[in-house]
């Protein structure tokens, strides 16, 4: 069964020009220029439809907001959910995330990175497809700044596993849970439908924050 294709907005144009950040090839991103501030940059890998994004960034208008996706239709989706006067700490981009992200980033640029339930792969042969791993790890510490978070969070047991065993094979980042993940909601957790549709099934999130070292 196919995913209904989503439609760009109607004003995709006026909004691509505000909302999209499409860098050029081995180009640095200037933060200040983008935004038209200094204020610390957080970044959201994967935004799916973009409720956490858009929701994050009324929460907290002193900190700028990037959020990355692959899938063109998702970008379309969360475009309208934008608000022009609203989401002005708010941009969009279509990237890929590995270690060429440094071409596009500056190095050790960003404060604080989430990653909101990626796919968990559930399927052994398929583990090889998952988003987190060694390499991507890595990734990570070339974006963040010393001392900045990465926040994850998943409604899969397994990938939990997964994802606190990689982290702890790492020197770059320490877990801010003792065993690696935690139940417990922060303070002005959004919660998505999604979310909760997964607890009510007896899947409850699995909070994980790390810390560059």
């Amino acid at each position: 069964m196919s995913r209904r294709k989503v439609k760009k907005p109607a004003d995709y144009d006026i909004r691509a020009e505000k909302f999209l950040l499409e860098p050029k090839e081995n180009e640095l991103i200037s933060f200040s220029e983008v935004f038209g501030n200094d204020n610390p940059v957080y970044l959201e890998i994967g935004s799916g439809n973009g409720y956490f994004l858009t929701e994050k960034a009324k929460q907290h208008p002193e900190i700028n907001f990037i959020g990355i996706e692959l899938k063109p239709n998702r970008i379309y989706s969360i475009m309208k959910k934008l608000d022009f006067e609203i989401h002005t700490n708010v941009r969009l981009m279509h990237q890929f995330v590995d270690k060429n992200i440094i071409n596009v980033f500056p190095k050790e640029s960003i404060a604080k990175i989430f990653i909101q339930h990626p796919d968990p792969w559930p399927k052994k042969r398929h583990h090889k497809n998952r988003l987190i791993n060694k390499d991507f790890i890595e990734v990570l510490n070339l974006m963040l700044k010393h001392g900045a978070n990465v926040e994850i969070a998943t409604d899969h047991p397994d990938y939990s596993e997964w994802i606190v065993e990689h982290f702890g094979e790492s020197d770059k980042f320490e877990s801010l849970f003792e065993n690696g993940f935690t139940f417990e909601r922060q303070a002005n957790h959004i919660e998505t439908y999604f979310e909760n549709v997964k607890e009510a099934e007896g899947f409850p999130p699995r909070f994980m924050f790390y810390r560059k070292i």
